[in-house]
């Protein structure tokens, strides 16, 4: 199979996920990759502002927000706003019940909540060590994703409270809050007719639950060896773990770079 295009999740997969950084390897593989004419994308729970390291190796398409926002260079491919006034109604919700939300637009945000699942949480999703910056009117935004920090007895009440709402957990603390479907697989599938690839014709790296749809969808799914087990038993191949140089490993065994 000749493949065209590349799909890479960020946070335990391009990133060493025991401290967050960006083996060699894998900067070098990407490079590769680029030289060789295939399309890197980065399919990832950040936001974008998040991904500028990645922009300075090269990588010019990334799908963010789990697939609520999705830009290559300055065109923007495909986005998921959310109705602002149920984004207010959730908010005035998480205040009384004291429930953390995360908002993502090409920025992020959060409301204000702390407690250690939560900071937990963005460590292990978003490699953050600290609560990002609140902001007052982000109702006002068009926000790509809503996110719900919150245990399952919890998250009974908002389902109770929003029944026209769903709410997909893809982290134990951390759920979508979503109006309609927010995937990396339904934003894979904008971006592979934005480019003219076929989902035979992709591969895709991935270590967490919210990279499932993504593998079982592109021809080619690889799941890093630190990954989770609902993964890796979807996946086409189990690599290394992103800290033993994985990413460049299953390229090189594929004969892709």
């Amino acid at each position: 199979m000749s493949y065209k295009i590349v799909f890479f999740d960020v946070d335990g997969t391009i990133t060493n996920h025991k401290d967050g950084s960006i083996p060699i390897s894998t900067i070098e593989a990407i490079k590769t990759l680029k030289s060789k004419g295939l399309k890197v994308v980065a399919a990832t729970g950040r936001p974008l502002s998040m991904c500028w390291e990645l922009q300075e190796f090269g990588i010019e398409t990334f799908i963010t927000a789990n697939g609520g926002y999705v830009k290559h260079i300055k065109e923007v491919i495909h986005k998921v706003p959310m109705n602002k006034s149920i984004i207010q109604e959730v908010i005035e919700f998480a205040k009384i019940e004291n429930n953390g939300l995360s908002f993502y637009t090409e920025e992020f945000s959060m409301n204000g909540v702390t407690e250690e699942e939560i900071l937990k949480a963005l460590k292990e999703t978003l490699s953050l060590n600290e609560y990002p910056e609140t902001h007052p009117l982000i109702h006002n935004e068009d926000i790509f994703l809503l996110c719900l920090f919150a245990n399952d007895e919890t998250v009974e009440k908002y389902k109770l409270k929003f029944p026209h709402l769903t709410f997909k957990r893809w982290h134990p603390y951390v759920l979508n809050v979503l109006q309609e479907d927010v995937s990396k697989s339904l934003a894979i599938m904008k971006t592979l007719d934005f480019f003219g690839f076929d989902k035979s014709e992709a591969i895709a790296f991935g270590d967490g639950e919210n990279d499932i749809d993504m593998l079982e969808l592109v021809g080619l799914g690889i799941a890093m060896g630190n990954g989770n087990e609902k993964l890796t038993k979807v996946a086409d191949f189990v690599t290394k773990k992103s800290s033993e140089d994985g990413i460049e490993y299953a390229l090189k065994k594929y004969g892709i770079i």
